[in-house]
């Protein structure tokens, strides 16, 4: 049994990150620049990458979303789902938060918003439906969340966003916006278009994820396959972002520097929707009387979002210039310094848990 003391001073959450994580909005912001740069100074390189392709993704590019999503796929310990399919309290919470409330928040936010830049609107839709995992066991780990919970509730998004992420793209983007009597423009996306990206993009990793811990345990046992194989593929999650970034900014470059105003119109849905999330999330774990470490859980669950899948299906579904990409792009830079914030918000937050909540077996 470990307990953690609602009275032990908070950790340096800054300090806490890796050099690569610290700087992460730096090191997307220089991806971005680099990105503008290129597009500038290499003519014909849309061209060059349609050569190639995955479906509908050019092969580079599809590099860079696989990159993304392998690593924190390995890091789930799968022989634990049932530590938290047993604690129903968490788990229906955390399927009401990710696959009811989340999609329809961002849902209603993004027409708020954006009721007159449909492809922006329709990206950020994209990324509602895209639940949790990549960073978010990182700030649940800073947080002093429940660590085996994250990883658990990670891996049920993963499984059921592989199994539901198409027909809910459907529906959001094609049949709630008819009932509501809202202006949608035409789309020529059908459920099938959005679910095959899913299951390449998140099937095909999640699969790997999985044999990799798997074999990796029985083979070289697990303090091995945690201590020395996950720290060196941990950052090719990163560099497969960044290079994401890069070739996105390349070709996005012209949209980017003509209609800058219209990145910060994608900046504030997503600045409400992380503070309405984790909020959402906060208070519902209090409320229905989970201890500290696991309200944070689900917290953090609830407002991280996959945006390496939003990216992939904007991508493959309305191509790599496109808008939907663009907003899908723009997650990250939003994502990351708002959410580091909310750790500081949860740690003070330890106050409203008596001690004896925030003691787990």
């Amino acid at each position: 049994m470990s307990t953690r003391e609602a009275a032990q001073p908070a950790p340096s959450v800054i300090g806490a990150l890796s050099t690569l994580d610290r700087f992460l909005p730096v090191w997307i912001i220089a991806a971005m620049v680099a990105g503008l740069l290129l597009g500038r100074l290499v003519p014909g390189l849309d061209t060059a990458l349609e050569a190639v392709k995955i479906g509908e993704i050019s092969l580079p590019i599809a590099l860079g979303l696989l990159l993304m999503m392998y690593p924190v796929l390995a890091k789930v310990r799968y022989d634990r789902l049932g530590t938290v399919t047993g604690d129903r309290r968490l788990l229906i919470s955390s399927l009401v938060l990710n696959w009811v409330l989340g999609p329809a928040v961002m849902f209603a936010l993004a027409w708020t918003f954006l009721p007159d830049l449909p492809e922006y609107r329709t990206g950020l839709i994209i990324v509602g439906l895209a639940r949790c995992i990549a960073m978010v066991l990182i700030w649940n780990d800073l947080a002093c969340g429940d660590r085996e919970a994250a990883a658990v509730l990670v891996a049920l998004n993963s499984i059921f966003q592989v199994i539901a992420f198409g027909a809910l793209g459907w529906f959001y983007l094609q049949i709630l916006p008819g009932w509501l009597g809202l202006a949608q423009a035409t789309l020529d996306v059908s459920a099938w278009d959005i679910a095959q990206y899913v299951l390449i993009f998140l099937g095909i990793p999640l699969v790997a994820g999985y044999l990799s811990r798997k074999l990796g345990e029985r083979t070289r046992g697990r303090d091995w396959y945690e201590s020395r194989y996950l720290p060196k593929v941990g950052p090719l999650a990163l560099y497969g972002l960044l290079f994401t970034i890069v070739i996105l900014f390349a070709l996005q470059g012209h949209t980017i520097t003509s209609q800058p105003g219209d990145v910060a119109r994608i900046a504030l849905p997503l600045l409400a929707y992380f503070a309405l999330m984790w909020g959402g999330g906060f208070l519902a774990g209090k409320t229905i009387g989970l201890g500290y470490e696991r309200a944070t859980t689900l917290a953090f669950t609830a407002a991280g979002n996959n945006f390496e899948l939003a990216i992939a299906v904007a991508v493959g579904v309305f191509g790599v210039t496109s808008g939907q990409a663009l907003a899908g792009v723009v997650g990250p830079l939003i994502e990351v310094p708002v959410l580091v914030g909310l750790v500081y918000v949860s740690l003070a937050g330890r106050r409203l848990f008596r001690t004896k909540e925030i003691v787990r077996a």
